[in-house]
């Protein structure tokens, strides 16, 4: 067998309250993919109540990076598990999330903007479609610019929730200015392909976006924003075989929140297809 290379570099926990299984669990789907490692990087505790239905408490911090710290003791030697989370950015709380990311050792931070979190519908929406997703594509740069974040996550979520007026064509303009803002920081962004699962179906972000992204030569991570531990590594060959279409060589995931690179070929030569038994 070839020597384990990837990472599943977007996965939950129940702490979420929208995920299952533990992350030991979602190690063994992991090792049986012939993955290297697992990054954990559930949603961010948030203050006040903010978008309490889909993210761990404040309270709960501690207990998740218990969590993974023990998943990482029990598999250590076989998975290389780690501490990572997805942070939201939202205008205002960039202090708060500073804080918040020097309090543990986080191998991994996800910057997502959500537009269908309640905070930003009371901010951001109006009647105007097309306006909210210039306002998304806008907000990506910002997060990108304030230095918070490793990797920004599904990076066209916005046209899930306003598909009936989805036509990337008609906001390619914004698209194009925020990736220049965002190559500048040197940042990476994520290929993450649960959107094959969402509303639009294909992956996240659509392969126009992905071949302006290499332009740029902005680095790309995967993940499969695993809500379940059988989706680690889901649809992981089909996406290098995506990004290889649009013009890149190489993969990436972090660890010490510090970028490593793996070739494309190496990458699916590496990985093993999953079992109809596994749990």
């Amino acid at each position: 067998m070839t020597a384990p290379l990837l990472y599943e570099s977007h996965s939950h926990t129940p702490l979420c309250k929208h995920a299952v299984g533990d992350p030991g669990q979602y190690a063994a789907v992991a090792q049986q993919r012939n993955l290297k490692g697992l990054l954990v990087t559930c949603h961010n505790p948030m203050p006040g109540g903010f978008s309490h239905a889909v993210r761990m408490r404040e309270d709960e911090f501690e207990q998740y990076v218990e969590m993974v710290r023990q998943a990482r003791e029990q598999w250590a030697g076989r998975v290389d598990v780690r501490l990572g989370l997805e942070a939201d950015y939202f205008e205002g709380y960039e202090d708060y999330l500073q804080k918040q990311l020097e309090s543990a050792e986080f191998h991994y931070v996800l910057g997502s903007v959500h537009p269908q979190i309640p905070e930003f519908r009371e901010r951001y929406w109006q009647d105007d479609l097309r306006g909210v997703q210039r306002t998304y594509f806008q907000l990506l740069a910002k997060a990108a610019e304030s230095g918070l974040f490793d990797s920004l996550a599904h990076p066209d979520l916005i046209k899930n929730f306003t598909a009936e007026v989805w036509d990337p064509e008609a906001v390619r303009d914004v698209i194009a200015a925020s990736l220049d803002r965002i190559a500048a920081t040197g940042i990476a962004m994520e290929l993450n392909t649960s959107g094959l699962n969402k509303t639009i179906s294909e992956m996240n972000p659509f392969p126009a976006m992905l071949v302006e992204m290499r332009k740029r030569d902005i680095p790309v991570t995967l993940g499969a924003d695993a809500h379940q531990p059988e989706r680690v590594a889901d649809g992981y060959e089909a996406a290098l075989e995506l990004l290889a279409e649009c013009g890149y060589s190489e993969v990436n995931f972090f660890l010490d929140r510090q970028r490593q690179s793996v070739s494309i070929e190496a990458a699916l030569e590496s990985l093993v297809a999953l079992s109809h038994n596994a749990e």
